[in-house]
């Protein structure tokens, strides 16, 4: 438990790292084709399905290779 705690810990950190150095990279992320944008002159709703569903697909194949 406690390395998968540490893995995880230095992937977060990794990520942040990129985000904050290079954020072009994920400026795809909440514009995909599927992603619901509401906007009006008070309020804003954003649902980001599609991307989520590529998050749940990329993590999915990232722990089944981790787990063989």
């Amino acid at each position: 438990m406690e390395k998968w705690l540490i893995v995880i810990g230095a992937v977060l950190i990794a990520a942040g790292v990129l985000y904050h150095f290079a954020p072009w990279l994920f400026t795809w992320f909440g514009r995909l084709p599927g992603d619901i944008r509401i906007e009006s002159e008070h309020s804003r709703v954003f649902i980001p399905i599609t991307s989520m569903i590529v998050v749940s697909v990329v993590l999915s194949l990232i722990l089944g290779f981790l787990r063989r």
